[in-house]
């Protein structure tokens, strides 16, 4: 009876995929194994033909996207067939599409590997129903803070589903995910060494953390992105590993290139955060068999996701935009790094909104001093446009707060297209940074084509 409702919903999965696919484009990701998932709570556990040593389960707070469709990438470039959800929909039922997606009609998989980034507050459902022997953790930060409160959170839902048959990739310069090596017979650490980005902290707001282990403090020698870096415990043994299994040397950002277990890749991303996430994927495509010939070949034509750098023009101005997860100080702190390296002039355009995950919604202000605003005063930004119906104000503190000159900042009370664009025409400078979130971008990216799109 189960095997007869496992298929009948495995069918009605797949003609809603098909009705997405024609009539609701975007909404196949998630949608076809939500319906699925509710008929049937149990439904990823029915299909078969899944090797647990051949899965793989991405997941952490931030680099999660980006890293599985690097792994996802280079499987297949090898010629490796491969299941995965590189939409981003990380939650069940966005697992339950892609299985529904690469299955027969009587629930089979056509694929022999299987790649997921998975949410972390959903992990340990999945994982009941798919026992993935490869769990990569890229790092716990802040993040989320109506759903997580803070990410010790986390760290206690993972403890219960860590054990001794996993294999863990665990990133050695993050003390949360590294903490995890005490629940694992099988660790593989990755990580970048020093570069010529990393960096100390000494300002006023700065914080550190508690050892994951004793509570004790945690110094970081230095770091190489926000909170990430060579550490240890004042109070324990706890520390990054004096060797790491994969890790990344010798990074020439110039050259786009870094050793790796005596193999020099060539890379076309050079931001520090992504040589992370290269270091994971040879870890986990190394330890699935691939070669670092074969590796080279997948970097060398790999594409980001769409949606998390992109450039819009308006009039003779080119907006470059920075998408971050407006609940986690970290890719703010990236975003801001990025701007931080082009000194060319340029003017930054900046807004933060009300968060709506779900009700009630809310604002959050707090991340905003986790970041180093008083880098950017150092690089020829002409002037800062603080925009939003809901922090605008608060944005603008922030920026004060740093020491930008107030005289320098336009506030803009309102998320009004015409009166964003109407403010970037008093300023005689092309280069515009922005960072905003991913529906006011596309909100701005249609207004800027009709109000002077094609004009360059």
């Amino acid at each position: 009876m189960q095997k007869l409702k496992f298929i009948l919903t495995l069918l009605l999965g797949k003609g809603l995929m098909l009705f997405s696919n024609i009539f609701a484009k975007g909404r196949g990701t998630n949608m076809p194994g939500a319906k699925a998932n509710a008929i049937m709570p149990d439904f990823i556990g029915h299909f078969t033909g899944i090797d647990p040593e051949k899965v793989v389960f991405v997941t952490g707070t931030n680099g999660k996207s980006t890293a599985n469709n690097m792994i996802v990438h280079a499987l297949r470039d090898s010629g490796r067939t491969v299941c995965s959800n590189l939409e981003g929909a990380n939650m069940i039922g966005g697992i339950a599409t892609a299985l529904i997606r690469n299955s027969t009609f009587t629930g089979k998989m056509k694929t022999e590997y299987f790649s997921f980034e998975i949410d972390e507050r959903s992990f340990e459902r999945i994982y009941s129903y798919i026992p993935a022997k490869k769990v990569c953790i890229t790092n716990l930060q802040k993040d989320q803070v109506q759903r997580n409160g803070e990410p010790d959170y986390i760290v206690q839902k993972f403890r219960k589903v860590f054990n001794k048959d996993m294999t863990l990739f665990l990133n050695d310069g993050e003390p949360r995910a590294k903490s995890f090596e005490d629940f694992s017979d099988n660790v593989i650490y990755y990580g970048v060494d020093k570069t010529q980005y990393s960096f100390v902290k000494d300002k006023f707001y700065d914080v550190t953390m508690p050892c994951p282990k004793c509570s004790d403090k945690i110094y970081f020698d230095y770091y190489n992105v926000d909170n990430v870096g060579k550490f240890h415990c004042a109070g324990c043994d706890f520390s990054s590993e004096d060797k790491v299994d994969f890790y990344a040397q010798n990074v020439d950002f110039s050259e786009c290139s870094f050793d790796c277990n005596g193999y020099r890749f060539t890379v076309t991303n050079k931001e520090p955060f992504y040589i992370f996430n290269y270091a994971l994927c040879i870890a986990v495509c190394t330890k699935l068999g691939m070669t670092n010939e074969e590796l080279q070949k997948s970097f060398s034509n790999f594409k980001n996701i769409s949606g998390r750098m992109e450039t819009l023009q308006y009039k003779t101005k080119t907006l470059k935009y920075i998408r971050i997860k407006q609940e986690n100080p970290e890719t703010l702190q990236t975003a801001l790094d990025y701007i931080a390296k082009d000194s060319s002039p340029k003017l930054l355009l900046m807004g933060l909104e009300e968060l709506k995950d779900f009700a009630p919604y809310y604002t959050n202000t707090f991340y905003a001093f986790d970041v180093d605003f008083e880098s950017l005063k150092k690089n020829n930004i002409k002037h800062y446009i603080c925009f939003s119906e809901a922090v605008a104000y608060d944005t603008a503190n922030r920026m004060i707060y740093a020491g930008i000159d107030r005289d320098d900042i336009s506030v803009l009370p309102n998320d009004s297209d015409e009166a964003i664009l109407s403010e970037l025409d008093k300023f005689d400078v092309d280069n515009v940074y922005l960072i905003t979130w991913l529906k006011k971008y596309h909100e701005l990216e249609k207004s800027t084509k009709q109000y002077g799109g094609n004009e360059k």
